[in-house]
């Protein structure tokens, strides 16, 4: 799995940089005594290249804190990557379908706008507008027609959602997983070796098989038939080497 991951990642980065500069490029802002890098544009290409950057970084983090046995710490920006992973495809929808709405316009006024609006942190009354992810996860599931009654599918993207957030706001159910052994005890150096490791070790593999899809629908938004078929490929050689599937429940052996 090591060098399938790391091929999964470089193919990733790679499309990162190709698609970065298919949009307007970033240009220098003016701010407090230097200047910070902005897309004034605002676009929904650009906001999609920033996300494809963002799932790549969290995917090499998940992965260094999995190989060390904070499992804990994985679990929490597997949480952030579901939401990147959703942001995607609602942005991806919204060109391959020709669906723009307010609603996506409204998430990139979210999106883009600044942290501070004023000199210092204090002063700002910046308030982000945050679209509800129900929203979000609703339209998705219209859009893609899902056989199943498209509330019980947000509700289940709901329920998925709802319990990797206690990883991230430390739930108590959360945290016990840590305790264990013999003497038990809590495990503040990893989990290294422990059945936790081999269970998050395990779901890895569907973040990294999620997030190859995100990309495919970047690049389908980009109009590239080209790298879409390239990535669509991938997945299907990915599933092949790591013989697994996407509901696959199948602990290895470390």
């Amino acid at each position: 799995m090591d060098k399938l991951y790391d091929q999964t990642l470089l193919n990733m980065e790679r499309t990162v940089h190709m698609l970065a500069q298919r949009v307007p490029q970033p240009v220098r802002v003016p701010y407090k005594d230097g200047f910070v890098y902005r897309h004034i544009e605002k676009s929904i290409h650009q906001a999609l290249v920033q996300k494809s950057a963002r799932i790549v970084s969290t995917l090499q983090a998940a992965r260094l804190l999995m190989n060390h046995g904070f499992v804990q710490e994985q679990a929490s920006l597997q949480r952030i990557l579901d939401e990147m992973d959703e942001d995607v495809m609602f942005l991806a929808y919204t060109v391959i379908f020709n669906d723009k709405t307010l609603l996506q316009q409204a998430y990139l006024d979210s999106f883009f706008e600044e942290e501070f609006d004023a000199a210092s942190a204090v002063a700002s009354t910046q308030k982000r507008p945050m679209v509800p992810r129900k929203k979000i996860r609703a339209y998705i599931a219209r859009m893609e027609g899902t056989p199943m009654d498209s509330s019980r599918g947000v509700e289940l993207a709901r329920t998925l959602s709802k319990a990797y957030s206690g990883y991230i706001h430390a739930a108590s159910p959360q945290i016990m997983d840590m305790y264990g052994g013999s003497p038990a005890r809590f495990h503040v150096r990893g989990m290294r070796g422990t059945s936790r490791h081999l269970e998050h070790q395990a779901d890895l593999w569907n973040y990294f098989y999620r997030s190859i899809i995100a990309f495919s629908f970047i690049a389908k938004a980009f109009g590239d038939e080209e790298l879409f078929a390239t990535i669509h490929e991938f997945t299907r050689e990915f599933e092949r080497l790591s013989g697994k599937n996407y509901e696959s429940k199948e602990w290895g052996e470390i």
